[in-house]
C-alpha cells in the first residue's frame, strides 16, 4: 500500500468515527470538524495500532499505563467546555496530545501540563509535527495547573482526582468553564462555570479515566 493509499485510508476511518460521534449526539459543528482534521492516529504510537483501532469509539494505550481518551468522550468534553476562538484553555494530562490537537483546532491558545516526561515529550514533538507548534507543554504537576499563564478561560482535565482541586478552580477566570472526572472507582464528568465570582458545579455523565496523580517538575 502506497503512503498515499494509506492516508485515503485514515482519513475514511476518521469520517466514519466523526459520523459515529454525530450519531451519539455531539452537534457542536466546529467540533466534529476539529476532529475530522486531527489525525488521531499520529498520536497513537505505532506500535499500538495493532491492539486497538485509532478511530475505534473506545479507548486506546499509548504506553506507560496511560490512554487516549475515546474519541465521543474527546468531543463531548471539548463540547461541553465550548471553546471558542482565541480563548487561553488549560488542558491537565497531556497525553498522547491529542486532545490538544483538537482544542488548538478549535482556535484556542492551549497550555497543556503532563506528568510523564516521556510523554509530554512525545505530545511535543507530534503536536509540532503535525503543525500545532503553539502549544506549550510542560512536564508537571496538574494539581498545581499551570500559574504562570492563569487566569484560563477554560480548564479541561483528561485524569481524575478525587475531588475538585482548589488550585484549579482559582486559575479558572470570570466567565470560565471547567469540565474533568471526579472520583475514585466511580467517577463522573464535572462542570464547573465561574459567574460572578462564584463557582457553580453541575455533575454530569459517568466516566472512566485514568488517576490524576501528584509528582513532577
Amino acid at each position: 500500500m502506497t503512503a498515499d493509499e494509506q492516508e485515503a485510508e485514515w482519513r475514511s476511518a476518521r469520517e466514519a468515527m466523526v459520523r459515529q460521534i454525530r450519531a451519539y449526539g455531539v452537534k457542536d459543528e466546529r467540533v466534529l470538524a476539529a476532529l475530522a482534521k486531527v489525525r488521531r492516529h499520529r498520536f497513537i504510537p505505532g506500535e499500538y495500532h495493532r491492539q486497538a483501532d485509532p478511530y475505534g469509539d473506545h479507548p486506546s494505550p499509548i504506553g506507560y499505563d496511560q490512554t487516549i481518551s475515546q474519541p465521543f468522550i474527546v468531543a463531548y468534553m471539548t463540547e461541553c467546555v465550548g471553546v471558542r476562538p482565541g480563548e487561553k484553555v488549560l488542558e491537565i494530562g497531556s497525553g498522547s496530545g491529542y486532545q490538544a490537537a483538537v482544542l488548538a483546532e478549535l482556535g484556542a491558545e492551549v497550555y497543556t501540563v503532563e506528568i510523564l516526561a516521556p510523554l509530554a515529550g512525545h505530545a511535543r514533538n507530534i503536536l509540532g509535527e503535525e503543525g500545532y507548534k503553539t502549544v506549550r507543554v510542560l512536564i508537571g504537576d496538574g494539581y498545581k495547573g499551570w500559574p504562570e499563564y492563569a487566569p484560563f478561560d477554560a480548564i479541561l482535565a483528561t485524569c481524575a482526582p478525587d475531588e475538585v482541586p482548589r488550585v484549579l478552580t482559582n486559575q479558572l477566570g470570570e466567565g470560565g468553564r471547567m469540565i474533568l472526572p471526579v472520583g475514585s472507582g466511580f467517577q463522573r464528568l464535572v462542570i464547573l462555570r465561574r459567574k460572578d465570582g462564584k463557582i457553580r458545579q453541575q455533575d454530569d455523565i459517568a466516566v472512566r479515566f485514568v488517576p490524576m496523580v501528584h509528582g513532577g517538575t
